[in-house]
């Protein structure tokens, strides 16, 4: 077929189906669309297929194989423990198939109409799909771009996916490494970092600015959890180059020069739009050359959405999860909007990172005379019994209002207690909403409430002493 003849007529087109585009096409089958979902590649997406389901798999090994090492302490005693990664990879090679089976048997199940392909646009309603040498021409009442992103890499260094990796292809690798240098600072270069220090290679973090991502008391912390499993952090590394050489990575920043066994890349990822022809119909784009979208996920083109990746904002896939299902529901005539004040970041790192709302210096910058609370795991008992003392929450309040403002946790259990954060800042909680309530006992939960009993030097189990220095902090 021949740009000009007749077109297969479709009501909604999404493209991709990665998170954000299999969740828009499921809800949008809910509200009673007749979806068509066009992935070139497979179901799933990158985030399931080489990205975040990987990666988790990772650092969910490294930490069973960290918890195991403590296991004598509980009286379950082996005499030796060897990590296999060829099985560990098996194992998520599994996984991702299991998962991506769930997610196109979910889709057949919502009858939403599967094609393989790569889609760029002919018009403000007509789409080319090519699989191969077979061409069709799609007409479209609606559509949703959900093409996600690729990693970004700087000029002047080139991934072969063996030595010099990036986040798609460290998950790949067959052998530990034995010397892994790490060039970023978001969460997956921390993830990758802390998970291979695990596995046994020696770490070095090359941070492409003065400090990692998170509120400042993390990120204290963090460099000393760093310095005491022995990573190494250099900051503000800028790499002019970086090549292979008989299996040794040679790396060059200013008049430095070092040498390892591995580069992993990890400064953030690039939209996938530059094959979709989008300029050709007038889609606008940001400063920063993602997809102009409003609050329903709608582009400049009335008819046609964007959402994940390719629009402005952190590229995380709860991100794209709700901007699809706000972008379906849109679609359907729902009055849905998507605000991402209160997105959760978190890292699956060792122990685990999660934040929401302000830090406390974003607080500050905002205007607000902030009250910081913060109780260390170590004086929680369910923690301490566990074995896993490291870490904190810290919880932020506006002083004259007692506003509840920002949720900061590193340490056991941080990425599931987010969530009472997250409730409580879309419910615009006060400090009293969190002291409230009875917690369960024992578990690490009563952090929470002795956090915010910290900011009135309430809190339990902090000694006086204590009480008395984090109030002069």
């Amino acid at each position: 077929m021949v740009v000009g003849e007749l077109a297969y007529e479709r009501d909604l087109i999404i493209i991709g189906g990665g998170p954000g585009g299999y969740n828009a096409a499921i809800r949008a089958a809910q509200l009673g669309q007749s979806v068509t979902l066009i992935e070139r590649e497979e179901l799933g997406g990158v985030c399931l297929n080489i990205g975040c389901i990987p990666t988790k798999v990772l650092t969910e090994g490294a930490e069973k194989l960290r918890s195991t090492r403590k296991a004598a302490d509980f009286g379950i005693e082996t005499n030796s423990i060897e990590f296999n990664l060829a099985k560990l990879q098996n194992y998520k090679l599994n996984t991702i198939l299991q998962l991506r089976e769930g997610v196109t048997a979910l889709c057949k199940a919502n009858k939403v109409e599967l094609i393989k392909g790569s889609a760029f646009f002919l018009s403000e309603d007509r789409l080319g799909v090519e699989s191969g040498d077979h061409y069709e021409v799609y007409r479209f009442k609606q559509a949703i771009i959900a093409t996600g992103s690729s990693p970004k890499i700087p000029k002047g260094l080139k991934v072969d996916h063996v030595q010099i990796v990036d986040s798609w292809s460290i998950t790949k690798l067959s052998a530990i490494p034995e010397k892994l240098f790490v060039l970023g600072s978001d969460y997956i270069a921390l993830e990758m970092a802390m998970a291979f220090s695990v596995f046994g290679s020696a770490v070095t973090i090359l941070l492409d600015g003065e400090d990692f991502p998170f509120d400042q008391s993390i990120n204290m912390e963090l460099m000393r959890l760093m310095k005491k499993n022995k990573i190494k952090i250099i900051k503000n590394v800028s790499i002019s180059e970086a090549y292979v050489e008989q299996n040794t990575v040679s790396i060059y920043f200013g008049n430095e020069k070092m040498t390892g066994t591995h580069l992993f890349i990890s400064l953030g990822h690039s939209p996938n739009i530059e094959n979709l022809g989008i300029d050709r119909i007038g889609i606008k784009r940001t400063n920063r050359d993602f997809i102009e979208v409003n609050q329903q996920c709608r582009t400049s083109i009335p008819t046609i959405y964007a959402i994940g990746d390719v629009t402005e904002g952190p590229h995380l896939a709860s991100k794209a999860i709700k901007q699809g299902k706000t972008a379906a529901e849109a679609i359907a005539g729902l009055s849905s909007e998507v605000d991402l004040r209160f997105l959760p970041i978190i890292a699956q790192t060792t122990p685990p990172i999660a934040s929401v709302g302000l830090t406390e210096q974003e607080a500050i910058k905002h205007g607000y005379e902030v009250d910081i609370g913060q109780f260390p795991l170590s004086a929680n008992g369910f923690a301490g019994l566990r074995g896993e003392k490291e870490g904190f929450i810290k919880v932020i309040t506006d002083k004259k209002t007692s506003l509840f403002l920002g949720m900061h946790i590193l340490g056991y259990g941080a990425i599931e207690l987010i969530t009472s954060g997250i409730l409580s800042l879309e419910m615009a909680a006060r400090d009293e909403d969190l002291l409230f309530p009875a917690y369960p006992h024992p578990s690490v939960n009563e952090c929470i409430a002795e956090a915010f009993e910290a900011i009135k030097k309430q809190a339990i189990h902090i000694p006086p002493m204590m009480k008395r220095e984090k109030s002069n902090v």
